[in-house]
């Protein structure tokens, strides 16, 4: 499988908004789940959102659930992550990650569930 491409970070004050985009080139088959993981300053890479194919379920973190939303465009073959009201510890590299196998389900988070990595887009939020 190719390996996915993330860009849309960038350097935002706290309170802004920022939407990151995940473009792969073979996930035409189904089932997959997408995931976004953020690696923090001096903090273990955490699972932050993932969507499954067809727009089918999505999952966020309790950190950032109600001011993230992630998507999917399968026609476009892009997952999302629009992030808004962005705070101080929202900062760290996001990397999307795929599973081509199977569905998302409640083990989302797990990083070893995904072999497929991005190689992560900087995000920045100062206060």
């Amino acid at each position: 499988q190719g390996q996915p491409v993330e860009s849309g970070g960038g350097s935002v004050q706290a309170g802004g908004s920022l939407k990151l985009s995940c473009v792969g080139d073979r996930y035409t088959y189904s089932p997959y789940c997408m995931s976004w993981f953020r690696r923090s300053p001096g903090k273990e890479r955490e699972g932050v959102a993932a969507v499954s194919a067809l727009g089918g379920r999505t999952f966020h973190s309790e950190s950032v659930k109600d001011r993230f939303t992630v998507s999917v465009d399968n026609a476009k073959k892009t997952v999302y992550l629009q992030m808004d009201s962005l705070r101080p510890e929202d900062t760290g590299t996001y990397y999307c990650a795929a599973n081509p196998r199977e569905w998302c389900s409640t083990w989302w988070a797990n990083e070893h569930m995904y072999a497929i990595w991005g190689l992560g887009t900087q995000v920045t939020v100062s206060s």
